[in-house]
């Protein structure tokens, strides 16, 4: 599958089957995490892999946005650490997205379960010291996401688009859009 492709059919699954990854798919979700991008090649972001049903069961009382763990068959948590980059969220969520692609591109499914919260420290704090005492996360790190990895239990229906021009502008804000073959 192109990436384009992969993007067009990228969805929220939220209802997983049981079924095991096979260790292709999980080899996939290895490589794309360690080949995304960073600022300056900095190691600035690091995965968990966690696949032992009690844990996920656990790590899906982190917020209660993310029940669906609790069906997932692997969570992949990112973290990001700050004293390596002043871009480790930014590098963290480039990873996400590499991650959530090569599952779709592989027929599985995944949703984003934020953990970091940027507009309210207190409730980030909590979140990210849950997920911290329960994986032994070193404090100097940041917890960003854990991402739900699965085959899919329903294949939801692509969501409506607001237009392209709502949000594509040419060569300046407020730009009009050039009509063109990738304007839908």
């Amino acid at each position: 599958m192109d990436v384009l492709t992969a993007i067009e059919k990228r969805r929220e699954i939220t209802r997983f089957k049981p079924d095991p990854l096979p260790q292709e798919a999980v080899d996939r979700i290895r490589r794309s995490l360690y080949l995304a991008p960073a600022g300056n090649n900095l190691k600035s972001r690091e995965y968990i892999l966690v696949t032992d049903r009690a844990m996920l069961n656990q790590l899906a009382q982190t917020t209660p946005y993310m029940k669906w763990l609790e069906e997932a068959v692997m969570g992949v948590v990112i973290i990001g650490s700050p004293q390596v980059s002043k871009y480790w969220l930014q590098d963290a969520s480039i990873a996400g997205g590499f991650v959530w692609l090569t599952a779709v591109s592989s027929g599985l499914g995944a949703a984003w379960g934020a953990v970091y919260h940027s507009e309210d420290a207190k409730e980030s704090a909590r979140r990210e010291q849950y997920v911290r005492d329960k994986l032994k996360i070193p404090e100097s790190y940041r917890v960003v996401a854990i991402i739900g990895i699965g085959y899919p239990a329903a294949d939801p229906p692509p969501k409506t688009m607001y237009p392209m021009e709502d949000v594509m502008h040419s060569e300046r804000y407020g730009g009009q859009q050039r009509r063109t073959e990738w304007s839908r």
